[in-house]
């Protein structure tokens, strides 16, 4: 595995050098090979516990822990960083393009607050489904390459089993990597780190002086909406939006405390730590906002000397988020419903469903999947919608189920299942369906010949269902 290094020439406490902690007993248990092959990986079978533990470290790369501030749940934390993470470098894929690759749990590094920088098994696998889950449904996302058992016990309530995740992402810059150098002042820093994130997602952007840091602002907020958006679609529930969460790449990353919504209603939250409720679905659009403020803040001795003149340069972008996801969500919402477009009375007409949604504690997965098959016959529409679907079907066409089929899937990673198989894990250190579940899983708009249960909500519409940070 030929690794390059990343971030080192950012500042000098941005990439700090750290060696991953070894472990007593690394043990293979989840290999993506589908992804291996795409990143052009060739990793020997025997070496793949050792190396993605954090045991051997073959490359003359020096693993590094980034630094990072956040808002964390509105509070300002100017150091975070990795305090459990290793990144060890970059690879490059046949088309040329690098990707991190980060351990994570993989130990104590010079961020960390006093933890012991493992990650129980839980978490792991939770991560390495939701990543692929997403992937699967055509969301942006980091990705799982393994997970490695490592033979030692973390000290969570209750005492489980660690292990390693190694994730991939087209790179690790967050709204709270810019946070951290504006926090020290440290503007050739900034520059440094925008160049660094325009060379490698936004190479479009050709302008220079503080133009450039406007168009970098306004393409960080265009892949912001298009990502909340997808979201949305599919009823997904991040659950710690915090600004160190928030990468500029628009890529979904941290799949502690997430779930995906089973019966509608934009109040849904399941994260036992977000007590007030900040990061419910329905929510995250304006915290997406409000993550993109905090950066175009980071922004602001790149733009003008004269603060006051930056901010009003600075203003519009984030002034005009609203109206971007709008027309964005409305867009959504169009296909959803087969509509080929927007006209009057459509906004009446989805407002109008998602409130027989809630009020019939109606499934929102399965719901959309109904009215996709009603279009060719093949399932009723539900009877809660009869009368409602009077005008919907009027404003149908011969295109609309493939819009529908499109945008509605059949599958989701329901909770209960996840959770089942992550029971199965930390208590045998394997699952039975978990194979077959992720081939589901990579192909979530088509009904494949799988267990029944897979595709219903749980008896209970997970009333008193929790998620936690894993940490």
């Amino acid at each position: 595995m030929k690794l390059v290094a990343r971030y080192t020439q950012i500042a000098d406490d941005f990439a700090v050098a750290d060696q991953p902690s070894a472990v007593i007993a690394p043990n293979l248990l989840l290999w993506n090979d589908t992804l291996a092959k795409q990143l052009d990986l060739e990793v020997a079978t025997s070496e793949r516990a050792v190396i993605f533990s954090g045991n051997l470290n073959n490359s003359d790369v020096a693993a590094v822990a980034l630094g990072y501030s956040g808002h964390q749940f509105g509070h300002f934390s100017p150091r975070l960083g990795d305090g459990r993470a290793h990144l060890l470098g970059a690879v490059t894929d046949q088309q040329q393009q690098l990707w991190d690759i980060q351990l994570k749990g993989s130990g104590a590094t010079p961020f960390s607050r006093g933890g012991d920088g493992r990650c129980a098994i839980g978490p792991a696998v939770r991560e390495y489904i939701m990543s692929e889950a997403m992937h699967g449904l055509g969301i942006s996302t980091t990705r799982c390459l393994a997970v490695v058992a490592s033979g030692e016990t973390v000290y969570r309530q209750p005492p489980q089993q660690g292990a390693i995740v190694t994730r991939v992402a087209s790179s690790h810059i967050r709204v709270g990597s810019f946070q951290y150098l504006a926090a020290q002042g440290d503007v050739t820093g900034l520059k440094a780190l925008v160049d660094l994130a325009i060379e490698r997602h936004y190479p479009e952007i050709k302008s220079t002086d503080s133009v450039r840091y406007l168009a970098f602002l306004s393409a960080v907020i265009e892949k912001q909406v298009t990502l909340i958006v997808s979201w949305m679609r599919v009823g997904f529930i991040h659950g710690v939006m915090n600004t160190d969460n928030t990468l500029v790449s628009g890529e979904t990353i941290d799949y502690g405390p997430c779930a995906m919504m089973n019966q509608f209603d934009f109040d849904t939250v399941f994260s036992s730590i977000d007590r007030q409720g900040r990061y419910t679905f329905g929510n995250q659009p304006n915290i997406a906002n409000w993550n993109c403020a905090r950066l175009a803040e980071s922004l602001i001795p790149l733009i003008s000397d004269d603060e006051e003149q930056a901010v009003e340069l600075l203003s519009p972008l984030i002034n005009g988020f609203a109206e971007q996801f709008h027309q964005a969500f409305t867009q959504m919402w169009a296909k959803k419903l087969g509509f080929d477009g927007h006209q009057d009375g459509d906004a009446e007409l989805v407002s109008e469903l998602l409130t027989l949604l809630k009020t019939h504690q109606l499934d929102y997965t399965n719901t959309f999947d109904s009215l996709t098959e009603s279009l060719l016959g093949q399932v009723a529409i539900p009877s809660d919608l009869t009368d409602w679907s009077i005008n919907w079907l009027a404003r149908t066409n011969t295109q609309s189920y493939q819009l529908m089929r499109e945008a509605n899937p059949r599958m989701i990673p329901r909770n209960h299942i996840v959770e089942s198989i992550i029971q199965e894990y930390e208590s045998t250190g394997e699952s039975s369906m978990l194979d077959e579940y992720l081939t589901a899983l990579k192909s979530p708009y088509q009904l494949l010949a799988s267990p029944a249960f897979w595709y219903s909500p749980p008896v209970d519409g997970d009333t008193n269902y929790q998620t936690f940070c894993g940490t």
